[in-house]
């Protein structure tokens, strides 16, 4: 045996390359692609709806400021003007509606679309039969009777406790 073939047996083998990765490589390669979907579905998106509050259950404190707001609006007896009572009420529902459902730009409807979005958001209020909350404020001179100003009030404090 010569010099030269006693070298070649020193000679280490090449290592072992990159390619085929081991097993357990593959399934990682699978199982990632599959995390960063799960991930990107369960990330928080702004602007999600609140649930509904619990019935009989206490009110979210946004909705209880609300109705005290409208508890402390000056209702329009005896024959007074309403304009200055429907412009703080829809002002109320705007501001309400702005912070509830910032992505769909509720406060930038009038007239019946506004009363149909309301209504689309809780139908139990019937909001759509007054057409005066969207109306009255522009009118000359737009009076109620007491039974308008307290239906009104109610279907706005139904709105306020029960919209989704």
């Amino acid at each position: 045996m010569n010099a030269l073939d006693r070298l070649a047996d020193n000679i280490p083998p090449p290592p072992i390359s990159w390619w085929p990765p081991a097993p357990g490589w593959w399934l990682l390669a699978l199982l990632l692609p599959v995390l960063c979907v799960l991930c990107w579905r369960l990330r928080p998106r702004p602007g999600k709806r609140l649930p509904p509050p619990a019935p009989g259950g206490e009110l979210e404190p946004q909705r209880q400021a609300a109705l005290d707001e409208l508890k402390q609006l000056p209702r329009p007896y005896d024959d007074q003007p309403a304009n200055a009572w429907l412009q703080q009420i829809n002002a109320l529902l705007k501001r309400l509606c702005r912070t509830r459902y910032a992505s769909e730009h509720p406060h930038t409807l009038t007239g019946r679309a506004w009363l149909a979005f309301l209504d689309s958001r809780c139908p139990s209020a019937g909001l759509t039969r007054w057409m005066v909350l969207v109306e009255g404020a522009y009118r000359a001179d737009c009076r109620l009777d007491d039974k308008a100003i307290e239906g009104l009030e109610q279907a706005i404090e139904t709105w306020i406790r029960k919209h989704v």
